[in-house]
């Protein structure tokens, strides 16, 4: 039987996902160094708050607020017993409120990285991480979500490790990479390599691609090099909404609405199918983002150029690839817009 997900991408040519997670979370009271996840039991109104500011935004898919929720992450706030119980009840909110919404809504079930540096370089083996992905997943997959969704992984093997967690709980999956040195993961790998190692697993994503890192210019940069491999494989483009500053005494997303929206339709351009907002990204940005992927006609794939002309620089003069160039779009920051 074919998965939700899979059955939305056949009959629409984009898809927009949600916003930030830890952003809207910080705006309704919870503090730094606090485990989001514990709110799914202990303040789920708050949770419903913000998985209905996605829907209501006009988001196809969200995340559920377990991006923390394995094992690992959890035992610095003394939860790792917890797993199945704060994943389920994550996964339980946002089931309730998608088979309400009126329309196909997908619950993807965040799972982000275990916080652990992988042998040899670490101390977690891969069939640590498999069993700690595997953990989390259950819990998801109890609590209703139609896809899992692994996201801001670095390592490769990690990467490989949700994979075979995936398949060992009978679930769709999709998964994302943050590039946010210089066009690599922290551990190196480039966009090309992602690819690669995406259409040689075992069980393979639904869709792939990039989130969080550094600016929205880059990710788009990173979503060009996804193309240029050639994969049929639906991409996604998750970018944080602006640069962060710090005021105030706590971190602020400089992109505005505006922006975004302008970054959700070059995400789109440049071809990828999946798009929403990471860090910073609230349901303001989310409305403005729908209203112009329904709106802007589509337009042929940006040069890099025109990208930094509409969202600002580049961080780095590479995309990771060894490929530099002499493009003055590699290499000028310019000035942000918002």
């Amino acid at each position: 039987m074919t998965d939700r997900l899979t059955q939305l991408l056949e009959t629409r040519d984009w898809i927009l996902t949600d916003g930030a997670t830890g952003t809207n979370l910080f705006n309704m009271g919870l503090a730094a160094g606090d485990a989001p996840e514990f709110w799914n039991v202990d303040h789920p109104e708050k949770i419903t708050t913000l998985y209905k500011g996605a829907i209501d935004a006009g988001s196809d898919l969200f995340l559920t607020n377990t991006f923390g929720g394995n094992a690992s992450r959890l035992k610095l706030h003394n939860g790792q017993s917890r797993v199945r119980e704060l994943n389920r009840a994550g996964a339980e909110i946002g089931r309730e409120l998608a088979d309400k919404a009126g329309r196909t809504v997908i619950v993807a079930g965040s799972m982000g990285p275990t916080g652990e540096i992988m042998e040899p370089m670490g101390p977690l083996s891969y069939s640590g991480a498999v069993e700690m992905f595997h953990e989390q997943a259950e819990g998801l997959k109890e609590g209703g979500v139609d896809v899992l969704w692994v996201e801001t992984i670095s390592a490769p093997e990690e990467y490989k490790a949700a994979s075979e967690a995936a398949k060992l709980a009978g679930m769709p999956w999709c998964g994302t990479m943050s590039f946010d040195t210089a066009g690599r993961t922290m551990m190196g790998l480039t966009s090309q390599g992602m690819s690669e190692m995406v259409e040689k697993l075992d069980y393979p994503p639904i869709a792939y691609g990039a989130n969080c890192g550094v600016g929205a210019s880059d990710l788009l940069r990173t979503v060009l090099g996804f193309v240029a491999q050639g994969s049929e494989r639906p991409i996604i483009a998750k970018g944080n909404a602006g640069i962060p500053k710090y005021h105030d005494g706590h971190i602020h997303y400089d992109g505005t609405p505006d922006l975004m929206a302008d970054y959700a339709v070059l995400a789109r351009d440049c071809g990828a199918t999946i798009i929403g907002g990471c860090c910073g990204t609230t349901p303001a940005h989310l409305v403005k983002m729908r209203e112009a992927l329904e709106t802007r006609p589509r337009g042929p794939r940006p040069s890099l150029d025109q990208i930094t002309a509409a969202l600002g620089g580049f961080s780095s003069s590479s995309d990771g690839t060894g490929d530099e160039g002499d493009s003055p779009a590699r290499q000028r920051r310019g000035r942000r817009r918002g």
